[in-house]
């Protein structure tokens, strides 16, 4: 629309019908990008719909942000909830949370509080978010959640299943395709694996079903990797590999998304024209390809902005249990994020390049550390990110 525009300001057309085509050509974007708009309200507000069907206690589904990359969740809310009195000074910023002997006192900006005249210290400060105070969401567990103890009683935290459903979990490389190779002749497709199977372990017995792309040491394309992980209808896609770089001194893991240089548009239509949205035909007049397309792209967009999070809490989690070995999360453009319709995260645990991480990475119990490490993560964003995400 923008090049007919201008060329219809910049110069005639060689003729009035290249003028015509022109003004018809930016009345169909118009009137498409309207139809896209329109349309991505619809997608939003059912989502917002779903999202009242949750099944966790209504007393636990409060309002959560993420500013900065860190869970906040909002205090007055919070503290109904739990039946704790709130007072919020405006001309001091100063919050004052009071129940039954006990007394707690924060000011907006800061990171220390005082618990009955004692002070602790927040990782991240007392905020202001739209309007309303917010708390980071670890306030709510070292501090309410000890002092208050019994608020409900026989309450345990909620599982990651109570948000998660389905994981598939890739063990990168396998088979006749060994990955990397560390020095002393460890091969990432065997780390990958084990770390795979370790972190599988984990979410089952956290009642998340899994799907692992391969099980044994087989090859499998990425395209099959793919495949098996749209037709799971799973709710994340988790990819394990372990890095090397000629430079070896290089250490620590990263955690990938997908780059925003890939196009949602262009993976909307390959989408569209390969599967199907199974739309109730009762809400939409029809069926078309630009319309699945539209609708892809929304799914593409949004499933996107959640990998992002979800790198973040893996990388947090992973920094928090493994002492800050995170070099920092990434866009890629992986060929098995591209493809799957799901928010998805690619993994680099370690460098096997790297002599002193090649040793860490034979550790079973290094292994077993990243795997519950990376199954935090999951459960950070599954109980964090997700409660406040529509259609959760």
């Amino acid at each position: 629309m923008v090049d007919a525009v201008r060329t219809l300001r910049g110069g005639k057309p060689s003729s009035e019908y290249g003028a015509t085509k022109f003004l018809r050509q930016a009345q169909h974007h118009n009137s498409y990008m309207r139809f896209k708009n329109l349309l991505l309200l619809i997608f939003i507000s059912s989502l917002v719909f779903l999202s009242g069907c949750a099944t966790l206690p209504p007393r636990e589904a409060l309002p959560t942000y993420s500013l900065n990359g860190t869970t906040y969740i909002a205090l007055i809310p919070l503290c109904r909830a739990r039946g704790i009195t709130c007072n919020y000074d405006t001309y001091t910023r100063q919050v004052s949370l009071k129940k039954d002997a006990h007394e707690i006192n924060l000011l907006v900006g800061d990171t220390m509080v005082l618990v009955d005249g004692l002070p602790q210290h927040l990782k991240h400060p007392v905020d202001i978010y739209q309007g309303t105070v917010v708390v980071p969401y670890k306030f709510k567990e070292q501090v309410l959640d000890k002092l208050f103890e019994g608020a409900y009683p026989g309450r345990k935290t909620a599982p990651i299943a109570a948000k998660l459903r389905k994981v598939v979990i890739d063990a990168g490389h396998g088979g006749n395709d060994p990955g990397a190779m560390g020095k002393s002749g460890l091969r990432e497709k065997d780390v990958n694996l084990d770390i795979a199977r370790r972190l599988a372990r984990i979410l089952k017995s956290e009642g998340v079903e899994v799907v692992l792309t391969r099980s044994g040491d087989r090859f499998i394309p990425l395209h099959k990797r793919v495949d098996i992980a749209n037709n799971s209808r799973a709710d994340i896609f988790i990819s394990i590999h372990s890095n090397a770089n000629r430079v070896r001194t290089l250490n620590g893991f990263e955690v990938y998304y997908v780059a925003s240089s890939v196009s949602d548009t262009k993976r909307a239509y390959t989408a569209a024209q390969e599967a199907a949205l199974n739309l109730d035909s009762s809400c939409f007049a029809g069926n078309s390809q630009d319309l699945k397309a539209i609708l892809w792209d929304m799914i593409y967009t949004y499933s996107r902005a959640e990998s992002i999070e979800l790198s973040r809490f893996i990388c947090k989690a992973m920094d928090n249990n493994l002492g800050g070995r995170s070099m920092r999360i990434k866009g890629a453009r992986f060929e098995v994020l591209r493809g799957v319709r799901m928010p998805g995260v690619l993994i680099e645990t370690g460098f096997l390049s790297n002599r002193e991480e090649e040793q860490m990475l034979k550790n079973g119990y290094y292994r077993q550390k990243i795997a519950e490490s990376i199954a935090d993560g999951i459960g950070d964003y599954s109980r964090g990110f997700l409660a406040m995400g529509p259609g959760r």
